[in-house]
C-alpha cells in the first residue's frame, strides 16, 4: 500500500545493512520514519513499545526477530530462549507465539550452518503468507460489500475500530482489506474510524492510511458509534482481531465489545477479518486468555502537535488520578455475524471454523 505515492510494506530485510526495516508507527501520522532493528532484543522493544503492532506484523517481526538472534548467536538454546522474551513482549496477540513456534521447529531440524538463510527464507515466508492472506480475506469480504451497495445503490458507510489496516499486517489488512477492493473496484465507501482511545490508532493510523489511499472518512470518538447505527448511518461493521478461539469469540482492541453490542442491539452486520494464523485452536474458554495490561501513563497523556508543529506530550487526567489501560476485550461469537478469513466467510462457531481449516 501507499505511504506519500510510494508503496511499502510493514517490514523487510534490508541486503546491504543486513538489518530489518519497519516503519515506526508510534511517530505516524506526524513523522513517517523508517527505523532499522539490527538486534532481537530490538525487535522486542519495537513490539513492547507499538512501533509495530497488529497480530500479524507482530508474528512477521517476531519471525525476523528469530533472524536477527541467529545473527547475534548461533546457538539453538540462546535462540530458544530469548524466543520466550519474544513471545512475552505481548502475550495477547497469538500471531507472535504462532510466528516464534514457526521458526524454532524449522531451525530445529538443520544444521547450524544453515540457520541464518533458513531463518531468512522462513522468515520471508510467514510475511509473504500473511500478505497472500490479507489480500484473500479482501477479495471474500468484497462479497459482503457488493451486495449491500447492490441493495443500496448508494455510498457503502463502514464503521471499523482500532487499526487493522495494512499498517497492522504486512500488506492489504485485515479489516480494511475488504475496502481497499471495493474502492479499487469503483463501489463508492465511506469509512467510520473510531479514534480509538488511549492510543488513538483508529485516528493516527486507519485514517492516515485512508487518506493515501483517497478512501473517504471521518474520524469519530469511540462512543459515537452508537448514534450513528441508530440514525442507519453504518451499513456494516468490519474489525480485526489479535486472538480468535476455536469456539468462535474474539479478542481484539478494547472498545470491540461494545460496538458489537451496539450493532447487534440495530441489527447492523458484524463481521471479523481475520488470517488463520491468528486462530486459537488451545484456549476453550475466553477467561483464559492473557489480557494484557500496559502503562497508565498511555491513557493520562496525549501526544500531538503544538502550534509550532513540534510533537509534545501533555497530561490530560487531574495528577492524584489511578488509571486502569487493557489493551484488549472479548466479544462473545453469538454477536459476530460472521469470520472472513482468507479461505472464506464462516460463522463464528467450532464447527464451521473446524470445517473450514479441516
Amino acid at each position: 500500500m501507499k505511504i506519500n505515492g510510494k508503496e511499502y510494506r510493514t517490514i523487510w530485510f534490508d541486503t546491504q545493512s543486513k538489518d530489518v526495516q519497519i516503519i515506526d508507527q508510534t511517530k505516524l501520522p506526524h513523522q513517517f520514519i523508517i527505523k532499522n532493528l539490527k538486534t532481537v532484543k530490538e525487535a522486542i522493544s519495537a513490539i513492547k513499545n507499538m512501533e509495530v503492532r497488529g497480530a500479524p506484523l507482530i508474528g512477521g517481526t517476531a519471525a525476523y526477530g528469530i533472524v536477527l538472534a541467529v545473527k547475534e548467536n548461533n546457538d539453538l538454546n540462546f535462540i530458544t530462549k530469548i524466543s520466550e522474551d519474544l513471545i512475552q513482549s505481548r502475550p495477547t496477540a497469538i500471531n507472535l507465539k504462532w510466528a516464534v513456534d514457526r521458526m524454532i521447529k524449522k531451525l530445529s531440524s538443520i544444521n547450524k550452518d544453515e540457520y541464518l538463510s533458513v531463518a531468512l527464507k522462513e522468515a520471508k515466508d510467514i510475511c509473504d503468507e500473511d500478505e497472500k492472506f490479507c489480500k484473500n480475506i479482501g477479495l471474500n469480504g468484497l462479497k459482503i460489500i457488493e451486495e449491500i451497495y447492490n441493495k443500496k445503490k448508494n455510498t457503502v458507510n463502514i464503521l471499523t475500530h482500532c487499526n487493522a489496516g495494512w499498517l497492522a499486517t504486512i500488506n492489504w489488512g485485515t479489516a480494511t482489506s475488504p475496502i481497499y477492493h471495493a474502492h479499487k473496484k469503483g463501489i463508492p465507501v465511506h469509512v467510520w474510524v473510531d479514534e480509538t482511545r488511549p492510543r488513538n490508532q483508529g485516528a493516527n493510523l486507519t485514517s492516515f492510511e485512508l487518506n493515501e489511499e483517497q478512501i473517504p472518512n471521518t474520524i469519530i470518538a469511540d462512543n459515537t458509534g452508537g448514534i450513528l447505527m441508530q440514525r442507519g448511518d453504518v451499513d456494516m461493521c468490519i474489525v480485526g482481531t489479535d486472538r480468535t478461539l476455536s469456539t468462535g469469540d474474539v479478542c481484539n482492541k478494547i472498545g470491540t465489545y461494545l460496538k458489537a453490542l451496539a450493532a447487534y442491539d440495530n441489527g447492523v452486520p458484524f463481521y471479523v477479518a481475520l488470517p488463520s494464523s491468528t486462530i486459537d485452536w488451545d484456549i476453550k474458554n475466553f477467561n483464559n486468555i492473557p489480557i494484557e495490561e500496559r502503562d497508565p501513563q498511555e491513557l493520562s497523556h496525549i501526544e500531538g502537535l503544538d502550534e509550532n508543529n513540534n510533537l509534545k506530550k501533555v497530561l490530560i487526567y487531574p495528577k492524584k488520578s489511578k488509571s486502569l489501560n487493557l489493551a484488549f476485550d472479548v466479544t462473545p461469537a453469538k454477536y459476530v455475524t460472521g469470520l472472513i478469513t482468507e479461505k472464506g466467510i464462516c460463522e463464528a462457531s467450532n464447527k464451521a471454523l473446524k470445517k473450514m481449516f479441516k
